[in-house]
C-alpha cells in the first residue's frame, strides 16, 4: 500500500505512467535531483502524516517506502 501511494505521487510529479515506477527504480533513473527529492519528501510527509529524515542512503523508491514505513511505525 505504501509503495502504491509513493509510486502514484512520483508518477504525478514526473508526469509519467505509474507502471514505469518499480521498487528498484533509482532516483537517478527517474531523473530526480536533490531539489525534486526535497519537494517530494514534503509531499510524502503530507500524504502519510509523518516527519521524514532525508539522508544520503535514499537511492531507490524502495528506500523511500522503507523510510515511510519506519516513520509510520514510530507514530
Amino acid at each position: 500500500m505504501v509503495f502504491e501511494k509513493v509510486a502514484k505521487i512520483l508518477a504525478e510529479y514526473k508526469e509519467i505512467d505509474v507502471s514505469e515506477i518499480r521498487p528498484e527504480s533509482t532516483l537517478e533513473e527517474l531523473e530526480l535531483d536533490s531539489l525534486d527529492t526535497v519537494d517530494l519528501i514534503m509531499q510524502f510527509e503530507d500524504e502519510f502524516q509523518v516527519s521524514l529524515e532525508l539522508n544520503d542512503n535514499i537511492k531507490t523508491v524502495a528506500d523511500i517506502v522503507k523510510l515511510i514505513q519506519e516513520s509510520v511505525g514510530k507514530k
